[in-house]
């Protein structure tokens, strides 16, 4: 029944929680503490742009690689799977087919 050994990826983000905190935090700042405060909150937002984290995950390593997914789909799935050594074709396709959008 479960004869295939597959890699899965779980990503676990918190950033919610970390940006109602750090809200909380610039609201009752002093002002020596509020610049950083507010580009530490600046930063939280730019990390959850709402886009899930495995294909944000995805992407950089298609970055890093430097394969184009939508010109390269084949080497795209290839350096997925490379980066994390037992995750089925079939995840590692659909992961590269969702960035190509």
């Amino acid at each position: 029944m479960f004869g295939k050994r597959e890699a899965h990826l779980l990503v676990l983000n918190d950033l919610d929680e970390a940006r109602e905190a750090v809200r909380r935090a610039v609201h009752d700042a002093s002002p020596e503490e509020l610049p950083g405060l507010q580009r530490a909150l600046q930063i939280l937002d730019e990390a959850g742009d709402g886009e899930p984290q495995e294909l944000r995950w995805t992407r950089q390593v298609l970055t890093d690689a430097g394969v184009d997914p939508r010109t390269h789909e084949i080497a795209a799935v290839r350096e997925v799977r490379r980066k994390l050594p037992g995750l089925s074709l079939a995840s590692a396709a659909d992961l590269v087919r969702r960035l190509r959008g």
